[in-house]
């Protein structure tokens, strides 16, 4: 009895070390998608299934695009209803004046999909199809641009616009290898461990893309005191409201200084115009044009840690909501398989 008593401990004590690890692994690993893409300089990832169950934006009206609407006839597919998660990794351009702009993307997207309607779909618009590794790379042409665009399973479709069909052969090349949990791209292993735990969004890489001008990081044609080599790391998360953080990484603690004292000084001279424009519209009866951006540019606190420059800010549902089903409103038919 002795005996069988100290195999059950030790039988117990391994599924709970198994299942430790599993939720270590689970907490601690790059998503799968993410792990999937190529070299890069920036990764932005997405997990849409908490961002939906908290907004609820898949139950919004929303007027489709003709192109979208042609392409959710043909697949079934719906972005704002079955896209699950969805990863991108940011290219920068040797030449930022040449056909192809100054960034290229690679993504990889997971939900629900009918792998055999998205095949006709895509065999029908595509200009030619390779396959490698088994599996057929659709070659459709864009504006000028080449996507190409594959089925990695029944649940992941990927994409890429490079100009070669390197990032894609990548993705596929990692997706077969059935990589190790803390595999990935090298920006990923040097830096998704600064991502914070449980975030619903999150990118990571060179803040200058793709703003970065003459050296400069200009937003809405302000230029912003930060080098455009700064690496970036911000994130989403949900702690009783949606809680967004950009850290920017700057070479020193001098810079760092100087770019969060300067964005403070932004900042402040922002929110006196935003309120005296409240105020005015008070006067008048009437509301702010945007109450939910204002709340948000109203919370957001700048601070500075040796040389991190750090942005927070609370947003509210209703924004986030509106960012996330915007894309369903413009998207074209092609286009609708690549973003």
């Amino acid at each position: 009895m002795r005996r069988r008593t100290r195999y059950s401990l030790l039988i117990v004590l391994a599924i709970f070390v198994a299942l430790a690890v599993a939720v270590f692994l689970r907490k601690e690993a790059p998503p799968e998608a993410a792990r999937l893409l190529p070299e890069s300089d920036a990764i932005v990832y997405f997990n849409l299934k908490p961002l939906r169950g908290l907004t609820h934006f898949d139950r919004s009206s929303i007027q489709r695009a003709p192109g979208y609407q042609k392409f959710v006839n043909a697949t079934g597919f719906v972005f704002e209803r079955d896209l699950d998660e969805a990863a991108f990794a940011i290219h920068r351009m040797a030449n930022p004046n040449g056909p192809n702009g100054p960034v290229a993307f690679s993504e990889v997207f997971v939900g629900r999909f009918n792998d055999k309607l998205l095949a006709q779909y895509f065999s029908s618009i595509a200009a030619a199809t390779e396959n490698y590794a088994g599996h057929d790379i659709y070659t459709i042409p864009i504006d000028g641009r080449t996507l190409r665009v594959t089925l990695l399973g029944y649940d992941m479709v990927a994409a890429s616009n490079m100009p070669t069909a390197e990032q894609i052969h990548s993705i596929i090349d990692r997706y077969r290898s059935a990589a190790l949990p803390f595999s990935g791209s090298s920006l990923l292993a040097a830096q998704y461990h600064k991502v914070p735990l449980l975030s619903l969004a999150w990118g990571i890489g060179r803040i200058g893309l793709p703003f970065g001008h003459d050296g400069k990081l200009q937003v809405l044609g302000l230029t912003l005191p930060i080098p455009v080599d700064t690496t970036f790391v911000a994130s989403l998360r949900y702690v009783g409201s949606l809680r967004l953080r950009v850290e920017a990484i700057t070479p020193s603690e001098a810079t760092a200084t100087a770019s969060a004292d300067t964005l403070k000084t932004f900042l402040s001279l922002y929110q006196s115009l935003q309120a005296q424009q409240t105020q005015e519209l008070q006067a008048q009866n009437q509301a702010p044009a945007n109450a939910e951006f204002q709340q948000m540019i109203g919370s957001i606190q700048v601070s500075q840690h040796g040389n991190h420059a750090v942005v927070t800010a609370t947003l509210p549902m209703g924004l986030v909501k509106q960012a996330i089903a915007a894309p369903a409103d413009t998207t074209g038919g092609k286009n609708a398989a690549a973003r």
